[in-house]
């Protein structure tokens, strides 16, 4: 099932907002469950997703810095909190569920983030911040990973660096950069999901 859109447009109304929540897979926090209120139709990264992901991410997740760049819940940043990532920036337009990841962080007494209720554009073309891992799971079919994919290619992210992308399975992968690597790609109902790294420049001819 397709999200619905939470990172573009006007801001959603409380009465349009729904109960959620999400469980924390593993690591400090495991287990915890955290209520969220997000806008109709809205979900995080299904448990079994992030389950995968998270194994993937395993050797390198731990003190590593983290983007979470369309958080909508928090579900990614926060998993990753979790398995003792140094610190992970959350970004999202919707000022509401920017509060609730706040909030939540207060509960976890975690100091180790930031929330930037912007869009993801503004946010990147401001940030002269490196990251270890970035997640991008935009809202589906809004066509919003282009102009990101591009923002970053132009910040020449580090080699090493592990992109995760989150798309609806009848969506097309906008084209990357030579130097990403796909490493990890798996389908799971209809969202396709992909682990990239990016690799040394090659040498000019």
């Amino acid at each position: 099932m397709p999200k619905a859109p939470r990172n573009s447009g006007p801001q959603t109304s409380t009465s349009t907002r729904q109960q959620g929540s999400l469980r924390i897979i593993g690591g400090q926090w495991r287990s915890r469950k955290l209520d969220f209120e997000g806008a109709a139709g809205l979900r995080p990264t299904s448990d079994r997703i992030r389950e995968t992901l998270f194994n993937w991410l395993n050797p390198t997740i731990h003190g590593a810095r983290c983007l979470d760049l369309f958080a909508g819940s928090g579900a990614l940043g926060l998993e990753a909190l979790s398995r003792y990532a140094a610190h992970c920036d959350f970004v999202d337009t919707d000022r509401n569920s920017c509060q609730q990841i706040r909030q939540q962080l207060e509960n976890l007494r975690c100091p180790h983030a930031t929330v930037h209720s912007k869009e993801a554009l503004a946010f990147l073309n401001k940030s002269a911040q490196s990251y270890n891992i970035i997640f991008l799971d935009p809202p589906f079919h809004l066509d919003l990973l282009a102009p990101v994919i591009g923002t970053l290619a132009n910040h020449a992210l580090k080699p090493h660096t592990q992109i995760y992308i989150e798309t609806a399975s009848d969506e097309a992968l906008p084209a990357l950069p030579a130097n990403w690597q796909i490493d990890k790609e798996k389908k799971a109902g209809q969202v396709v999901y992909r682990l990239i790294s990016v690799m040394e420049e090659l040498p000019l001819a």
